[in-house]
């Protein structure tokens, strides 16, 4: 290849995304290639000693349990395609030490599949040598003993599929494609020749399944319990969403496609080796495969396929193990990448190869971390401890569901769960039963889960939490319910917080509103501790949502279109903020309570906070009494925030019919230059304005502009003025005349500042 021609890496620090290199095919063989592993193997036979014919039923209710958790990862996945899966829900939903914890138990879930998978290819493999090659198996098991012999395969094999993974998700699906359809092609000449020896004698085939509880119908959640691990896998498809093509309508067939494909086998398989078993001893075929366990399976091929049978089997199960390990070790470090990228370890973890755009580091930290578990651990034991881990993630999935329609009812997801919320409660309940039982079942899985959660969140609190809490977002979007999308540009937000608040500001707003064009935005901020994490709102939404209701009740009875909006924040002022730059707000119309308890605020911290950074116009009233205005007084001396005030005080006027004055003050000493400049100030505001009929003018005598506003205005129903720019105070660009007249007027006060242009970006450095 010429120099021309090669590959060439981007520039060093160059954003480097995964390569979206795997289609529907490639997505449904992951999942497929995870499920039907080794377990439909092993399992198969301990199923059907335990529950008898019965047996099927249990695989086909695992599939029904499996399924309801399949429908909250197929939303949730399309949703946010993001690396990760399960855990990537979960933080969302629950970030913090919740999704830590969830990350945490994945990757070790993942991890102990991973070493499970290879050290069922060691063991497989040196009993296909001792069944078709005893004199290399004899040498090497003699040489070095048989369990050094099932370790260094299980070494091997990991190494091949952690640099295979290495090389490229193309590289890793294709692979995983030829294995899955291997497998698949032998289990279906398996199912065919059972299918085969069924109807050579029909007639006996009910017998073969009567009695049908035989163990009794407790023994149905026993064999559930047992098999259940069998069914995990198609959520690896989720960890790798951000390599599949077209995630959004991808991720959910795939999903469908493999746990369909999955239990289908399982349950042929089972069916297959229930009716045409026919032992020559005179006992049941489920007591004959009950008896043999794990190897029930290749007793079957024995019984009614030709012989080349076991040898088909053998290699189904060589077969089952590698695309099982492939996958598993694709998803297993794509988890740890996430987390990684979350900041929730090492940030070296998260680096992608330029070329090959793998996670490599991610690749080898699992792939190590495989080989230690595989070797160096009682893997039997820690193996019920991540089915444990599984079904407890499962849970956590479904409560976040629930938790991510609350905030955002279903984000722009092509999938969404049907019969929504009995869907994921009913999920809930069946997987913590399942979980209650593990403990029934094997005690020490429910110690080691608690002992792998406290040391990972240790090291969580200790390690990682000021970098997370340091990312967190500070505001948290909730979507509501809200009316259909209307026409007009023009937006103006209206922060609500006391509900007798509600119909001044709509008051104020809707005249604008319709003069305009435009609709208005009803907002409602859920302020959060900054000692809680900020989800922890999510709790409190509903009692925000009245203020809504009665804004949007109330805007249909204007005749103005309302829709509803909601934020969570730590500050309110931020979640005003931010909502307006997200909304892209034209105006914001907010009251203020007329005082302020802290000394060093002029409004208080929220209007201040709005006042100074709010990314476009902005009027803040001080509500009092009845919101019918019928005298309006303006004072004016020219400027940008004057012209705005006038503006809007024709708007009010030309809706309400009432009178308006604009006011100029003089000193009492003032000559007669003055007082007729004073009365020009008045004519260009009339001039460059669409102030209409009555309009008086008034010029005041005072020593202190405020004052003498403060004593005007008690005789009128609304005070309008403009932001000034002499204010004393640095922090807040109002003024201090406006400040004064705010404070201590008795009447309603709006004051009015044009937005001048203040770049969007000092906004998101203010609220990080």
């Amino acid at each position: 290849m010429s120099p021309s021609h090669r590959q060439k890496a981007p520039p060093q620090g160059a954003n480097v995304a995964f390569s979206r290199s795997l289609g529907l095919f490639d997505a449904s063989m992951i999942g497929i290639g995870a499920m039907v592993g080794a377990g439909i193997f092993v399992l198969t036979g301990i199923a059907a000693g335990e529950a008898g014919p019965a047996a099927i039923l249990a695989f086909a209710l695992n599939g029904v349990v499996t399924l309801l958790t399949a429908l909250a990862y197929a939303e949730l996945a399309s949703a946010y395609p993001r690396a990760g899966g399960g855990y990537s829900f979960i933080k969302k939903a629950f970030p913090g030490p919740v999704g830590f914890a969830s990350g945490w138990m994945l990757w070790f879930s993942y991890i102990v599949a991973c070493a499970l998978y290879a050290l069922g290819f060691g063991s497989y493999f040196w009993e296909f040598l001792a069944t078709y090659f005893p004199t290399a198996h004899d040498a090497v098991v003699g040489a070095i003993g048989l369990k050094a012999a099932v370790v260094g395969t299980t070494v091997l094999i990991s190494a091949l599929f952690i640099g295979l993974n290495a090389m490229g998700t193309a590289v890793t699906g294709k692979a995983e494609n030829v294995m899955t359809m291997g497998k698949l092609l032998i289990l279906a000449v398996f199912i065919g020749f059972g299918l085969k020896a069924i109807l050579a004698a029909p007639a006996g085939l009910g017998g073969q399944f009567t009695p049908f509880f035989p163990t009794g119908v407790t023994s149905v959640v026993l064999a559930m319990g047992l098999t259940f691990i069998a069914f995990e896998g198609y959520d690896l498809i989720a960890t790798v969403a951000e390599e599949i093509k077209n995630p959004k309508k991808t991720i959910p067939r795939a999903t469908f496609v493999s746990l369909g494909v999955a239990v289908s086998i399982y349950l042929l398989i089972l069916f297959v080796c229930i009716g045409a078993i026919h032992p020559q001893d005179g006992s049941a075929a489920w007591q004959f495969l009950g008896k043999y366990q794990e190897t029930a399976i290749v007793k079957a091929a024995h019984a009614f396929m030709p012989a080349f049978g076991v040898t088909l089997i053998i290699v189904g199960g060589l077969l089952s193990t590698t695309s099982a390990l492939n996958a598993t070790i694709l998803a297993s470090s794509r988890v740890a990448f996430s987390m990684s990228r979350d900041r929730m370890l090492p940030a070296v973890v998260s680096r992608i190869h330029p070329l090959r755009r793998t996670p490599q580091t991610a690749i080898f930290v699992t792939g190590a971390v495989v080989l230690v578990m595989a070797v160096a651990f009682p893997i039997q034991v820690v193996g019920s401890s991540a089915s444990l881990m599984f079904l407890l993630t499962f849970v956590l999935v479904n409560v976040s569901l629930i938790a991510l329609r609350r905030r955002t009812h279903g984000a722009k997801s092509s999938f969404r769960v049907p019969f929504y919320p009995f869907t994921p409660i009913a999920a809930i309940a069946l997987n913590l039963f399942l979980a209650a039982y593990q403990f029934e079942f094997d005690p020490r899985s429910w110690f080691i889960t608690a002992v792998w959660i406290t040391l990972g969140l240790i090291i969580y609190f200790v390690f990682f939490s000021k970098a997370v809490e340091e990312t967190a977002p500070k505001v948290l979007e909730v979507a509501v319910p809200a009316e259909a999308e209307t026409a007009g540009s023009y937006r103006i937000l209206i922060p609500l917080h006391n509900p007798d608040h509600v119909r001044p500001l709509m008051d104020i707003a809707a005249p604008i509103a319709r003069a305009k064009g435009g609709k208005i935005i009803a907002l409602a901020v859920v302020d959060v501790p900054r000692s809680l994490p900020i989800h922890e709102g999510m709790r409190f939404i509903h009692h925000k949502q009245p203020l809504l209701n009665a804004a949007t009740a109330y805007g249909k009875q204007l005749g103005v279109p309302v829709r509803s909006a909601m934020r969570i924040a730590h500050r309110i002022s931020d979640g005003i903020l931010r909502a307006a730059e997200e909304q892209d707000a034209s105006l914001i119309v907010m009251g203020w309570k007329g005082f302020t308890s802290t000394r060093d605020r002029i409004f208080g911290e929220v209007t201040d906070q709005v006042l100074n950074y709010a990314p476009c116009d902005l009027i803040t009233i001080k509500l009092a009494g009845d919101s019918a205005f019928h005298r309006i007084l303006m004072p004016t001396a020219g400027g940008p925030h004057a012209g705005l005030a006038a503006e809007f005080v024709g708007i009010i006027q030309k809706e309400t019919g009432a009178s308006v004055t604009l006011v100029n003050v003089v000193p009492p000493d003032a000559d007669t230059e003055a007082r007729e400049a004073a009365g020009r100030w008045i004519d260009q505001t009339l001039a460059s304005s669409a102030i209409e009929g009555r309009v008086d003018r008034m010029i005041i005598e005072s020593k202190r502009v405020a004052s003498g506003l403060v004593k005007a205005a008690s005789e009128f129903d609304l005070l309008v003025i403009g932001a000034s720019r002499e204010g004393l105070f640095s922090s807040v660009v109002v003024g201090d005349i406006p400040e004064k007249v705010a404070r201590y007027s008795r009447c309603p006060v709006m004051i009015v500042k044009r937005f001048e242009g203040r770049v969007k970006s000092t906004i998101r450095k203010i609220m990080g």
